[in-house]
């Protein structure tokens, strides 16, 4: 919104010229969000506490988190009301891409946010059924995939394979790219949910992911950096680095009251738009399989699901103690916040091996 307002005033107000920049209204859209997420949640925790908008907490979880019932949660409104408003006000939302993953985000907090009302209203831990969720966040990624792909031609079909170069590898998926994509989203948003299960954790790696994918969404955007590292270059991807920093504003802002012990937690509100964005950002910086790598602490709790799951349906055993994998460690006698830090430190040496990465091409 501003860019358009002041940019084209440039010329008779030269200081309107820092608009054009992206790292400056990067920087700016961060503190936004920012400051809008710091002093904005007392009144809203205060709020939800009145409401009696509460956690419910598994009762087969750690027993160490039954203290944690009736925390109020649905924090997620407020993470991404901060995004969204920074994102208006300081992206080129002419833009198409930016709409893209502002229409994912969107359509997933919702499905976030009648997952966790019904949470609320029922006073249980279920929510919305596994099977109905992941169709209807297939539905909203594979529509505005489709929409970018083949009405904008704002998305091409590609997958660039990490370690090689466009000349060594560019494989075109051509129609099968769209079920891929729409895989990528809706497999790293449950994936994000799975890993909100102690307080801070989720928000640790998703900053640092949204971080590492604004270096990668400026450098495929730039015709000449993309061409200097031999990298698949993104027309438009660039602006993209607003979204990305917006991200990690707004999760600093939450940070500060769900770190141990929380005063909110995010909710499924929350964990689904900023996982689906994440993807989302994956998938229109052309870093699908990058991802694996800088959100491997994301891969790792699910898989952990998924071989505690199959482990037991076919041998009656399982592997972990609990599943996802950080309550393992909770059972294995590791305290809450020990186990937060040693994930978010994961999670930062992944993202600087997945940097490196750019080079070994």
């Amino acid at each position: 919104m501003l860019y358009e307002l002041l940019y084209p005033m440039r010329d008779s107000f030269g200081a309107f010229n820092v608009f054009g920049y992206i790292s400056f209204r990067a920087a700016a859209a961060m503190t936004t969000a920012l400051l809008l997420t710091m002093f904005l949640y007392p009144p809203f925790i205060r709020f939800l506490q009145r409401k009696e908008y509460g956690q419910e907490v598994q009762t087969d979880g750690p027993q160490s988190h039954l203290v944690k019932q009736g925390t109020p949660t649905m924090g997620g409104l407020l993470i991404l009301s901060a995004v969204l408003l920074s994102i208006l006000l300081w992206a080129n939302l002419s833009n198409p891409q930016v709409w893209m993953a502002l229409a994912i985000g969107v359509g997933y907090l919702c499905v976030g946010f009648v997952d966790d009302w019904s949470k609320i209203s029922r006073k249980s831990n279920a929510g919305l059924s596994g099977k109905m969720r992941l169709l209807i966040e297939s539905i909203i990624a594979a529509t505005v995939l489709w929409f970018g792909i083949y009405h904008l031609g704002v998305h091409d079909t590609v997958l660039p394979v990490p370690f090689f170069t466009d000349a060594d590898l560019l494989p075109d998926l051509g129609h099968f790219y769209l079920p891929f994509a729409t895989f990528v989203i809706v497999g790293t948003a449950n994936a994000v949910n799975l890993t909100d299960g102690l307080d801070g954790l989720a928000i640790g790696p998703v900053m640092t992911a949204a971080l590492t994918f604004g270096l990668l969404a400026y450098l495929v955007g730039s015709p000449a950096y993309a061409a200097q590292l031999k990298l698949h270059y993104v027309p438009g991807s660039a602006e993209l680095a607003v979204v990305t920093v917006t991200l990690a504003g707004a999760g600093m802002g939450f940070l500060w009251y769900n770190t141990f012990p929380a005063s909110i937690f995010m909710g499924d509100t929350g964990s689904l738009p900023l996982g689906g964005i994440l993807g989302a950002l994956a998938v229109l910086t052309h870093n699908e399989l990058l991802l694996a790598i800088i959100g491997g602490v994301f891969v790792a709790e699910t898989l952990s699901v998924i071989i505690q799951v199959v482990s037991f349906k076919t041998t009656g055993k399982r592997v972990f103690l609990m599943a996802p994998i950080h309550h393992h460690f909770e059972e294995k006698g590791w305290e809450e916040p020990k186990v937060i830090v040693r994930f978010w430190i994961i999670s930062i040496m992944l993202a600087l091996f997945a940097v490196m990465t750019l080079k070994l091409r």
